[in-house]
């Protein structure tokens, strides 16, 4: 939940803002399948809309649980640069540029070694929950995408 919801809030430095706290990631239990990330709610339906504006900055060397959900993502790369990995393509992203990951498609975001990357998403507020690949799933992905293997972190 967003703190009181004011007309203006002060960025404090690249990635934070005044009266937002930087969240845990994801709750335990995950292992190794996310490295070095935070996330921050920006406004949620308290801004009179039914989503969420979230800002994750991952570290420098980090990544996102690779996963898929029946929502979608439209993401702002905010700051930094790094891949994005959304069905089975990958791309460079850096400041600015778009990423759309529809629904059920696999994906992940992954820093590079020099710098975080931040980027702004956009969901639902009310959406399902994450689905992380079987080891059999994985499997079949690297299989007929042999160019994600190395790349992606499960």
């Amino acid at each position: 939940m967003v703190k009181e919801l004011t007309p203006f809030r002060k960025r404090t430095q690249p990635g934070a803002w005044q009266d937002v706290d930087q969240l845990i990631y994801k709750e335990s239990g995950y292992g190794s399948a996310f490295k070095s990330i935070t996330r921050r709610i920006l406004f949620d339906s308290n801004a009179g809309q039914n989503n969420q504006v979230r800002y994750f900055e991952v570290a420098s060397g980090g990544w996102s649980t690779f996963e898929h959900h029946r929502h979608t993502h439209q993401v702002i790369i905010y700051r930094g640069s790094g891949t994005a990995v959304v069905g089975y393509r990958s791309q460079h992203v850096s400041e600015g540029d778009l990423v759309f990951v529809d629904s059920n498609e696999w994906h992940q975001f992954i820093a590079t070694d020099d710098g975080p990357l931040g980027f702004i998403c956009i969901v639902k507020e009310d959406r399902d929950h994450p689905v992380r690949p079987s080891a059999s799933e994985l499997q079949e992905i690297y299989a007929e995408h042999p160019e994600l293997k190395g790349l992606i972190h499960a």
